[in-house]
């Protein structure tokens, strides 16, 4: 059975057995929730079922935090190979989601009750985000060092223009209009204290060692120097 082919209303009888053994009493349709299950005193716990990961899953499952903090959310778990479901495809990202929501997610294998299973990928609690230091000197570093603003926030038409990209394209000009030259009269020229790293590696292909410590242009290179003018002149 493929997931399309599954019904949401099959993703309910797994449940309720799932939790009816954990000693709850479970009902369907309470008050616009799928599922509610009650145990005591405790406060209900509330699951939303649909049978793909959705934003109006989550939606639905953020409304019912206004009851509850005992929110999870279910979905059928995906049977094929492929990496058609957005489940198989964002799994971790879509924990974390999750996670950061405070909801909980289960996964339900529908069928018999000798076939059905439940697996609990994450329950409820509140989220409290860990900062990366690391990441956060990274961004600013990034942001400090970069000329101007190079880029056009969402386009795809050309690679972004980091600050790592404005030294190698220091470089390209210096070359351009030089020609061949020793490593260390492109450092003290371009004032590109990492000229060394960014000719030796080449991560862009545009330039090649013509003898031992002396760089000149590749084809590629070139081209860049067209490619991306308004950046070398920005630069300048």
């Amino acid at each position: 059975m493929k997931d399309r082919d599954v019904l949401e209303t099959e993703l309910y009888p797994p449940i309720k057995r799932f939790l009816e053994a954990q000693g709850y009493q479970v009902k369907a349709e309470v008050r616009d929730c799928d599922v509610v299950a009650v145990r005591g005193d405790e406060d209900p716990v509330v699951v939303e079922l649909k049978t793909t990961f959705s934003l109006p899953l989550l939606l639905q499952g953020i409304d019912r935090q206004a009851i509850t903090d005992a929110v999870y959310i279910a979905i059928a778990r995906p049977v094929d190979k492929g990496r058609s479901n957005i489940w198989k495809r964002h799994r971790r990202g879509l924990l974390k989601l999750c996670r950061r929501l405070g909801l909980g997610l289960l996964t339900v294998r529908p069928g018999g009750a000798e076939h059905a299973a439940v697996e609990v990928h994450l329950d409820p609690a509140p989220y409290q985000p860990r900062r990366d230091k690391r990441r956060k000197t990274m961004l600013l570093k990034e942001f400090q060092t970069r000329v101007g603003d190079p880029n056009e926030g969402g386009s795809t038409r050309r690679p972004v223009i980091t600050a790592y990209r404005q030294d190698a394209l220091r470089c390209v000009k210096y070359l351009d209009g030089k020609g061949p030259a020793p490593l260390k009269d492109i450092r003290a020229e371009t004032k590109v204290g990492r000229a060394a790293g960014i000719l030796q590696r080449d991560v862009y292909g545009w330039f090649m060692r013509v003898e031992r410590g002396v760089y000149g242009l590749s084809p590629r290179g070139r081209t860049a120097m067209s490619d991306f003018g308004d950046v070398v002149r920005a630069l300048s």
